[in-house]
């Protein structure tokens, strides 16, 4: 008797704990933001190939703690607040960027930012850093 009131009891407060919760912050609905310039991806491979070439820049849009795990070689970490700085001068330089996985969208942003600041030579790697160590990709560490 008491194990199934209490049952009870957690299944009611889950569903009043629930009800508070709404997915996308709660906030009004609103369309995806679009862009005026299409994001160009690149695959883990042509990455591969342009692992220290100079003039290529790689930039890791992860959280300091992803980036601390492991990054790929000579990539810059990207998350922070005066990431204007970290740009090359030459708006026509190759940059890849690059987040988690297929699921985060930090390196769309940044790479839609750089986008609209004049550099016309940017990619995306949707793969991201999960992608990059599950194929057993060379990592850095800082």
């Amino acid at each position: 008797m008491k194990k199934a009131l209490g049952q009870i009891l957690v299944t009611f407060t889950l569903l009043a704990s629930a009800a508070t919760c709404f997915a996308g912050g709660g906030s009004e609905m609103a369309p995806a933001p679009r862009y005026e310039h299409q994001l160009n991806t690149i695959t883990m491979r042509e990455v591969d190939s342009l692992l220290g070439q100079e003039g290529v820049y790689f930039y890791d849009v992860n959280t300091l703690e992803l980036w601390a795990e492991g990054f790929i070689p000579g990539a810059i970490y990207f998350n922070v607040k005066d990431w204007k700085k970290l740009l090359p001068k030459n708006k026509d330089a190759e940059m890849i960027f690059y987040c988690a996985n297929r699921l985060c969208n930090a390196s769309e942003i940044a790479a839609h930012a750089a986008m609209k600041m004049g550099y016309s030579n940017v990619r995306q790697m949707p793969d991201g850093i999960y992608g990059w160590r599950l194929s057993n990709r060379v990592t850095e560490r800082p």
